[in-house]
């Protein structure tokens, strides 16, 4: 198989580089993502030799409303169960600055600011995460505990501060879970660990996305070295690029929409 050609992926701008640069020097970290064309997740899972009985597995579940306000207005509320770890909870605001957030946010247990970048766009959040019991979201997910119990004071007010006005989170509907596997692997012939995570969606659909992280002074020379590793084994950098959680919100929201219509009709 030939490789794609590198030059046809997406590239940063020269108008986007100056945001790019300023977001890499006062963020945490980065995360470098591509995901594949669904069409090649089995020839791109056999150059790259995954094994999938070494892959974890996790439930993930979204919480907005029906007509997904708080994507709207930039926010993410997520809670996950991890196999053979604890779950956790998360709420994720972006856009960010990281410069211009209170130093006492930045400060937090487990706030994170980070960049994430696939071929031709960014963005960076800034996450509030929180640990949580396994159980306790199976709990919440069976309608057993209220959802606040999944997330700390410092995130309840997060949230409130950056959601939309009068949407909390008793206002929240339940979109999932969603069933990842999620792989870390290495290479000798490449030092950066790569991670897998394949997303399986209900209605049979998958997003397969490879990722790596590193340090902000690190994006540009790692960046380069991902494309090369990747595009050398033949996997399409050119591909249209898909976000996991707007996938999973978007079908989530509309498969209650769908219940609400026809529960009117039927009534």
């Amino acid at each position: 198989m030939t490789p794609p050609a590198a030059d046809s992926a997406p590239r940063i701008t020269d108008e986007q580089l100056p945001e790019l640069l300023q977001l890499l020097k006062e963020s945490d970290s980065v995360e470098l993502k591509l995901t594949v064309p669904e069409s090649a997740h089995y020839a791109v899972a056999a150059t790259l030799d995954l094994d999938p009985l070494e892959a974890q597995m996790r439930q993930v579940f979204f919480f907005d409303t029906p007509d997904l306000a708080l994507n709207r207005a930039g926010v993410v509320v997520r809670a996950r169960r991890v196999q053979r770890k604890g779950g956790d909870s998360v709420v994720k605001l972006r856009p960010v600055i990281p410069g211009e957030l209170p130093e006492t946010l930045r400060a937090s247990e487990g706030f994170t600011t980070e960049v994430d970048a696939m071929p031709g766009a960014f963005v960076c959040s800034g996450t509030l995460k929180h640990a949580v019991d396994n159980a306790e979201v199976r709990q919440v997910a069976a309608g057993e505990m209220p959802l606040k119990r999944l997330f700390s004071k410092a995130q309840r007010a997060y949230l409130a501060e950056h959601g939309p006005e009068g949407v909390g989170l008793e206002d929240l509907s339940l979109l999932g879970p969603i069933l990842v596997l999620k792989l870390k692997f290495e290479r000798d012939d490449f030092e950066h660990r790569l991670v897998a995570e394949l997303w399986n969606y209900p209605d049979g659909s998958r997003v397969l996305e490879l990722s790596t992280k590193c340090a902000p002074s690190e994006a540009f020379q790692t960046a380069a070295e991902a494309r090369a590793y990747l595009s050398e084994r033949g996997v399409d950098l050119s591909a249209e690029q898909e976000t996991k959680t707007t996938k999973a919100l978007e079908f989530f929201a509309g498969r209650i929409k769908q219940e609400r219509r026809h529960g009117g009709a039927d009534a």
